[in-house]
């Protein structure tokens, strides 16, 4: 890590009053060097806290462009514009319409993992942290469309006792953590705890320990007597989990839970992003109003 780039770059936050956020999955060094880091929920409400004039906003650009929805007044900039997320594009807009036709009186929830467009169609949002608590709070007899993650809907349906109807998108790279991944870690780490995130599939999470938010893992770890876990989510939580708790150790489920897109943001683009203020996020005000009014039910939920 260049010490010089280092400088460079808390200079231009003072010069542009910019702050950094960075969600847990991004490198290590990006981490280090935000002034937030953490989960979807967790950088949600830091968005709407800052009083800073640019957000630099280290993660997918749906994370950015919700913090861009939040505070509509403050200039938002994704270091890498091509940091996209599988599971959002895996909705459109004219499918979600469709789906609402067929079931007019449906409450639609949807995961923060979705685009502007999707929210602003959407009756409430929710994160990996507080979808029980979202899904909760819907009368039990009202319908529940969730998009656009089956797993995680799943996973809240299992918990709530609510049938719901759920969109067939994932996370592919939760999806690479396989329920044999998690047996052949046990037979290594047995006195281990397995924490997995929701996203990843039913089975896996029927072996784990617990399953939980990337916000709940740390918490978690942090408070356990155990010493060991075994960790089933994107390798970039390791960062955070291991810096935390130095006297415990951390072993992934699967090298293969690495996401190239949130490992697209790095120092250089940091610099270049404060230098040249790119790349701005923006979302038109029409759909913006419509987003912010699902995410500030689940805000004062939260």
């Amino acid at each position: 890590m260049s010490e010089e780039m280092i400088q460079k770059i808390q200079r231009l936050k003072k010069e542009h009053d910019a702050v950094i956020l960075a969600h847990n999955y991004q490198i290590g060094e990006v981490q280090d060097i935000a002034d937030f880091t953490g989960d979807s929920l967790g950088l949600s409400i830091q968005a709407s806290k800052t009083t800073a004039k640019v957000i630099i906003f280290c993660g997918v650009y749906f994370m950015a462009e919700t913090a861009k929805i939040i505070c509509p007044d403050k200039k938002v900039l994704i270091p890498d514009e091509n940091a996209g997320c599988p599971m959002a594009n895996m909705i459109t807009i004219r499918q979600l319409r469709e789906l609402k036709k067929r079931y007019p009186d449906a409450k639609v929830v949807c995961y923060v993992n979705s685009t502007a467009e999707i929210k602003a169609e959407s009756d409430i949002c929710c994160t990996s942290a507080n979808a029980i608590k979202v899904v909760n709070s819907i009368p039990e007899n009202e319908q529940i469309i969730f998009v656009p993650d089956q797993s995680l809907g799943d996973y809240v349906a299992k918990q709530t006792g609510r049938e719901m109807i759920l969109w067939q998108g994932y996370c592919p790279t939760h999806h690479r953590i396989l329920a044999q991944d998690i047996k052949s870690m046990r037979k290594k780490h047995p006195s281990a705890k397995v924490i997995v995130h929701p996203e990843c599939t039913s089975d896996v999470i029927e072996l784990a320990d617990v399953a939980l938010s990337t916000s709940g893992m740390l918490k978690f770890a942090k408070e356990s007597d155990a010493k060991e876990f075994i960790v089933g989510t994107e390798i970039g939580l390791l960062h955070s989990l291991k810096k935390e708790n130095p006297d415990k150790v951390f072993y992934p489920v699967s090298k293969l839970a690495d996401c190239p897109n949130m490992k697209l943001n790095t120092l250089e683009k940091i610099l270049w992003s404060l230098e040249d203020m790119v790349y701005e996020v923006f979302v038109p005000e029409e759909i913006r109003v419509k987003a912010w009014n699902t995410i500030d039910k689940m805000l004062k939920l939260s």
